[in-house]
């Protein structure tokens, strides 16, 4: 870019449609402090990122604007129409606002500008226009103080609902181990109480080993058993019922119901009763009985504790509360402890597939960020389907990017929505159950902080929020 060429007279600059309602010193003001500059073909006035010095008009030529998306240059606007302003457009915020150029302006033609100094304009124009400052700054304040208030706001309540899905998810094997817990304690007192019956000395020792070797084959068998319906459980209880009530047994349907759900039949029963004496048959059961449930019960537990160990685990995952913000970061992890937390709005209606590339790299990010963005696409895609429908999870490698998508077979949305559904506030929701910020949110999220690139492709069953993701 040249230097100073010449200046600007007051006629010419009142040719600009920016200058024909400024009075005669407030031309000259413009006409003394604008240079014209000149700016070749192919070459940057300025680029983004660097200080906004200056606030440039096109006199002449044509300019592209462009703006870096995902380390793609995304040209924004083309024109040659002379009055066009760029540059450090929110001058008259001052030192009240980071001062740095938005975009990148390169030159298409030969151009020519005129550059009028930010700091000292800024100090006029609140002079010349006090009272449209006041709006101009009132507008931009007021619009950033109320997204952020929204911002948080939905954050607030996207994590009340995540909470509230966590607890009850809790609550559910929490409660069955307590009760598993509670139920342990009886059994293990009727266990007691059978075996001092057993062992009084009335009984062979090696009876009492072949009953123990007996127990410790029907507890082996416990976790291998076929799963039955509930037809084939009735008939078992039936038989089983039948066996040990034609042979005095006191409540045998109960014991039936212990027998079978342990996976044994009426052959295992006979092999007890070959065991002992009839008289030592009962006691002989039920101890059995006591051991079975006792195994059942432990496996019980073991399982619900191992469930919510999975759910603290995904909690954890989800909010990236032990881990260093930026890291390495394994994307299906992230995937899968969003799913987790918000199970309970996936509802029985909605099928999620899960297409993963295993052999993605991990990819330098801000995990807990990241995973607000499957919260938001993920909640989004749930809503479209109003309960019924498919939710697939697909990750790839897209080049230098790690692509991840999350489709649905809602609807779809329409064309002329396509165009604003980042835009923040702009919902397509009824009024009360949208902000219009969880896109916004997850557009800045990828595009600004992560240096990726966000979009929508939509047809009606087939909707997909496609994420770009560099892989360095």
């Amino acid at each position: 870019m040249s230097g100073p060429a010449a200046r600007l007279g007051p006629a010419e600059l009142r040719e600009l449609f920016l200058f024909e309602d400024l009075d005669d010193d407030q031309l000259a003001w413009v006409a003394e402090h604008g240079d014209v500059v000149g700016c070749p073909a192919g070459t940057a006035l300025y680029r983004e990122g660097e200080p906004a010095e200056c606030f440039y008009v096109l006199l002449e030529g044509a300019l592209r604007m462009s703006r870096r998306v995902g380390g793609d240059d995304v040209e924004i606007v083309r024109t040659d129409s002379p009055g066009v302003y760029a540059g450090a457009v929110q001058f008259y915020f001052g030192d009240r606002l980071d001062q740095v150029y938005g975009g990148s302006v390169t030159a298409l033609t030969d151009c020519r500008f005129l550059a009028l100094p930010a700091e000292q304009f800024a100090t006029v124009f609140r002079r010349w226009y006090p009272m449209a400052v006041h709006l101009l700054e009132g507008m931009f304040v007021g619009q950033r103080s109320a997204a952020e208030l929204v911002g948080q706001r939905e954050r607030l309540l996207a994590l009340g609902k995540l909470t509230a899905g966590l607890t009850h998810e809790l609550n559910n094997p929490a409660a069955a181990a307590a009760r598993a817990t509670a139920a342990l304690r009886d059994r293990f007192a009727g266990m007691r109480h059978k075996l001092a019956l057993l062992s009084d000395g009335r009984i062979d020792g090696a009876v009492l080993r072949s009953l123990t070797g007996l127990q410790e084959d029907f507890v082996a068998r416990i976790d291998g058993g076929v799963e039955l319906t509930a037809l084939q459980r009735s008939d078992r209880e039936d038989e089983l019922g039948d066996w040990l009530e034609q042979r005095g047994i006191a409540s045998p349907w109960e014991l039936a119901a212990v027998f079978v759900g342990a996976g044994l039949d009426a052959g295992d029963l006979d092999r007890v009763a070959a065991t002992v004496a009839p008289s030592f048959l009962e006691p002989a059961l039920r101890w059995l009985a006591y051991t079975v449930e006792t195994e059942t019960l432990l496996a019980e537990i073991t399982d619900s504790t191992g469930r919510i160990t999975a759910l603290v685990d995904a909690a954890k995952q989800y909010s990236q509360l032990d881990r260093a913000p930026h890291q390495p970061t394994d994307l299906h992890a992230g995937l899968d402890a969003t799913l987790v937390m918000l199970g309970r709005k996936i509802g029985a209606g909605v099928r999620v597939v899960k297409e993963y590339d295993r052999s993605l790299p991990r990819v330098p990010a801000y995990a807990g960020e990241l995973n607000q963005v499957w919260t938001n696409l993920v909640v989004n895609a749930l809503d479209a389907m109003a309960g019924e429908g498919t939710l697939t999870l697909r990750t790839a490698r897209d080049g230098d990017s790690a692509l991840v998508e999350v489709a649905d077979t809602g609807p779809g949305v329409p064309e002329e929505l396509r165009r604003r559904i980042f835009e923040p506030f702009f919902t397509t929701k009824p009024v009360g159950q949208g902000t219009g910020l969880g896109l916004d949110v997850s557009w800045r999220i990828v595009v600004q902080r992560h240096g990726g690139d966000l979009r929508v492709r939509s047809a009606p069953g087939d909707t997909r929020f496609q994420v770009r993701l560099p892989l360095t």
